[in-house]
């Protein structure tokens, strides 16, 4: 592994593609490059090349049996990974691919080692450094976020330097994210079909196109990233709070607590509730608060803070998805 990580920084222009097609020659060679897409910065090495693979885990400190997402184009990849893809995959890629959502099918035996069982987790990444990416490489690309395992997921290039810098081989810079959180994971490997990491495809705009659809509950097979261990955490003790008097029960919390240096994270728009507490302010809109979330929690580490307190959002749309983050990082839970 190299001892120095290029950085790429992406322009409008021809240079930019060809510090893309830079990029993609290491992919093709078994390297790994960070790049971003429309949820977070994704760490890819060629999905077809078992070794190139067994490093994205080695580096990130992945746990072995936490399956990887494989980032293809909707011109190749889907049939050649996937023995089976049900009429309702069908409907849900047509509708929302290129784009935030990913699909777990039944896997052709033999063509990836490192998804669950006999299932792969397929998707087609917005953003057009993605589908170059993906296009100059030529193979389909087995992507993670480009973090250390278990810590924020990062949504720009520094939060990928912070913690890859050295360990990879290059990181293309496009500037933040958009959504801010992972793809909504959706499992049809059974009878009815199941959202297994929620995002910014809701279970309402699923319902609209293939109709009923059920949430995963409880202890699942980890059939998709973010399911079974912690995730999405900072260094600091992090307590989430949620209800329509959470302001109120974190400043009472807050004044109990040893910690030397508390922040809080709240939307925007209850900013005067908090008075003069130490707050960071992530959005007015719930879009907003997920695309800036992940930034603050490493903003929050930046700043040395060694509590943080983070206000609960409303449980609809988008905001189910910002809160299954949330409870993952938390050590703690306050209703």
């Amino acid at each position: 592994m190299t001892s120095e990580t290029i950085v790429g920084n992406l322009e409008v222009g021809s240079a930019s593609v060809e510090i893309i097609k830079q990029a993609a020659q290491i992919i093709k060679s078994g390297g790994l490059v960070a790049f971003p897409t429309e949820t977070v910065y994704g760490l890819g090495a060629n999905a077809l090349d078992e070794s190139a693979c067994a490093k994205i885990y080695q580096v990130k400190g992945r746990p072995s049996d936490n399956p990887l997402i494989v980032h293809i184009s909707k011109e190749f990849g889907l049939e050649q990974m996937a023995r089976k893809v049900p009429t309702g995959a069908k409907a849900l890629i047509d509708a929302f691919s290129p784009g935030p959502l990913t699909v777990i099918l039944p896997a052709r035996p033999g063509v990836f080692a490192h998804g669950y069982g006999d299932t792969i987790a397929l998707r087609v990444p917005g953003g057009m450094v993605a589908k170059l990416l993906i296009h100059h490489a030529g193979v389909p690309i087995a992507a993670p976020s480009a973090n250390i395992s278990g810590r924020p997921s990062p949504t720009t290039a520094s939060h990928v330097l912070a913690d890859l810098e050295g360990k990879i081989d290059m990181v293309l810079d496009g500037g933040p994210c958009k959504h801010g959180v992972e793809s909504t994971v959706i499992d049809f490997s059974t009878d009815i079909p199941k959202i297994l990491r929620p995002g910014s495809i809701t279970q309402e705009m699923i319902t609209e196109i293939i109709g009923k659809v059920e949430m995963a509950e409880g202890i699942e097979p980890a059939k998709s990233p973010g399911m079974k261990y912690k995730h999405y955490a900072p260094n600091a003790k992090m307590t989430l709070v949620e209800g329509d008097n959470a302001p109120a029960k974190i400043l009472q919390i807050l004044e109990q607590s040893e910690a030397r240096n508390p922040i809080i994270l709240a939307p925007t728009a209850d900013k005067a509730k908090y008075g003069q507490a130490p707050l960071i302010l992530l959005g007015r809109r719930p879009e907003e608060i997920a695309a800036n979330i992940y930034a603050a929690l490493r903003h929050c580490d930046e700043l040395g803070h060694d509590e943080i307190f983070v206000q609960g959002v409303a449980e609809t749309g988008i905001g189910v998805a910002v809160m299954n983050r949330l409870r993952k990082a938390a050590d703690r839970e306050e209703c």
